[in-house]
């Protein structure tokens, strides 16, 4: 069997993840290509097979990109794939891709949503919903993902189905404390999604918390001046990017996770794994990881207050912490 696990991100993100631990665990005997539109984005989720190929095709520089959209059929057509297994950001990413299998009408197209999204525009409503017709198999990462991607697509209810992300279960080290004291930490994107702006926020109202975060993105400069403003930056650490991200986890007294929305994200996965209490927004499939009192709690999103007051019981109540990390 031949498989190509396409992804035209240009940042790397969960969606990446997930397939890179997908590709790690496939039947050896699966011949795999990961065609990518950035090579630093393919190889690195092609490392995790090390007898997996890539391929890099021209980013599409427009809806209506003919040369972007021939280069992903003549690369489609080069490796001759039964199935194209598409990882989608958002609903509208991996449009070219689709596109092509569905005029070549050979590979099988399974097409994976990480994240619901409305779109920009009816246009971009109007392409999607054309090239679905060459999908062959719509799977949502959790069922509340599954049923919100029904929704924006217009899609039969029940028509897609469920197969929840997972994390691989590996030992790892714990690093070094970053500050002696309470510590709330959070893993992932400095972007808007994350609702980083909200944790500062409510960590501000936390007499004496320190606060970690792990990871970098477009956001962290006003985050800094946010931080500034409310008077923690400093109680405030910048761990910056990391390839080992999860060594963090077990340095954390609670575990903050304040998106915005989501899908089914890893890095509360990787918290559950570390065994810490995770208070997080109940948004997208987090409640089908997080069990609300009995793995972690669930907060409103954009509510700093709520997000406080679930911090502060956890750092107050260190029974009730351990409890919920180890369930």
């Amino acid at each position: 069997m031949r498989l190509v696990a396409y992804t035209d991100n240009v940042v790397r993100g969960g969606a990446d993840a997930s397939m890179s631990h997908l590709l790690a665990r496939l039947d050896p005997a699966v011949d795999v290509t990961v065609v990518g539109v950035t090579g630093e984005i393919a190889a690195w989720v092609a490392a995790a097979r090390p007898t997996a190929g890539v391929t890099v095709v021209p980013r599409p520089r427009s809806g209506h990109d003919w040369q972007s959209l021939r280069a992903h059929l003549d690369a489609l057509r080069e490796i001759g794939p039964d199935i194209l297994h598409v990882n989608l950001s958002s609903p509208w990413s991996c449009q070219y891709a689709i596109a092509a299998a569905g005029l070549l009408r050979r590979p099988k197209v399974v097409a994976v949503y990480q994240l619901p999204r409305p779109p920009r525009s009816r246009g971009q409503l109007r392409m999607k919903r054309l090239t679905s017709r060459a999908i062959d198999l719509h799977v949502g990462v959790g069922n509340r993902t599954s049923r919100e991607i029904e929704e924006v697509l217009g899609l039969a209810t029940g028509s897609v189905a469920t197969i929840h992300n997972g994390v691989p279960d590996v030992p790892f080290e714990p690093a070094a404390r970053p500050t002696p004291g309470p510590l709330v930490g959070a893993i992932g994107r400095l972007e808007p999604q994350k609702g980083y702006d909200v944790l500062i926020r409510a960590v501000a109202q936390i007499e004496d918390a320190t606060l970690a975060l792990v990871g970098d993105g477009g956001e962290r400069s006003a985050l800094e001046r946010l931080a500034g403003r409310v008077g923690i930056a400093d109680r405030l650490h910048w761990l910056g990017w990391s390839d080992d991200a999860r060594s963090y986890l077990g340095t954390f007294d609670v575990f903050a996770f304040p998106s915005r929305f989501e899908g089914f994200p890893l890095a509360v996965l990787e918290a559950l794994l570390a065994r810490r209490a995770v208070v997080a927004s109940d948004v997208g499939s987090t409640a089908e990881a997080v069990r609300d009192g009995e793995t972690g709690l669930l907060v409103p999103p954009e509510d700093p207050a709520a997000l406080a007051a679930a911090i502060r019981k956890l750092l107050a109540e260190a029974e009730l912490r351990q409890r919920l990390g180890e369930q």
